[in-house]
């Protein structure tokens, strides 16, 4: 099990660490700029960052066996996620975990608290790009019953790969209910404590 993580929102100070994931995540990643003004756009940006969990109560056998080096320290910002929601749609913009801390239902948990909110704010689809190749968050993608409805040729900068349009729709009272099982379900594998859609 990991140690407990705190869902909450973004912050300015919160980005240094951002950035970091994101150029160890993706070939393209967004600037400091980009997540500033991503921050502070609250009209329509909405941000959340997964931070570990500190002290003894907080670490579970596997983090204790973990080298020193690689141990997350309290409060280490270990993934994020944005959602965008404009005129009913939730576009889930961006997400990430650290690769240290990958396989561990973070990454589920950043995709089920974005769409959480999402509802709690009106939103009534969801849309979002991945690449063609990337298996295993189309998967992700797949249990949060995205389908792809479209294909936007060459739409990644660095080596031109297809990205797959897939959408969630409708974000309903009974989407709702799905969405609280599988987080229920969840919390047998990550213990989590959720100020973002609170």
């Amino acid at each position: 099990m990991t140690p407990r993580v705190l869902v909450r929102r973004m912050t300015l100070d919160d980005i240094i660490q951002v950035v970091s994931i994101d150029r160890e995540s993706f070939s393209t990643p967004w600037s400091a700029n980009a997540y500033r003004f991503e921050v502070t756009n609250h009209d329509t940006s909405h941000l959340v960052v997964l931070e570990m969990g500190g002290g003894a109560n907080g670490i579970g056998l596997r983090q204790r066996l973990w080298p020193l080096a690689q141990r997350p320290q309290p409060g280490e910002v270990v993934g994020y996620g944005g959602c965008w929601l404009i005129a009913g749609e939730a576009h889930i913009s961006t997400i990430a975990v650290h690769p240290d801390h990958r396989g561990q239902g973070l990454g589920e948990l950043l995709l089920a608290s974005m769409l959480k909110l999402a509802i709690r704010l009106g939103g009534e689809y969801s849309v979002l790009e991945v690449r063609e190749s990337n298996l295993t968050a189309q998967a992700l993608y797949r249990k949060y019953e995205y389908a792809v409805i479209g294909r936007r040729k060459q739409y990644y900068r660095d080596d031109g790969e297809d990205a797959l349009l897939m959408e969630a729709r409708p974000l309903d009272s009974a989407y709702s209910r799905r969405i609280e099982e599988r987080l229920n379900a969840l919390s047998g594998r990550v213990r989590f404590d959720d100020r973002f859609t609170r």
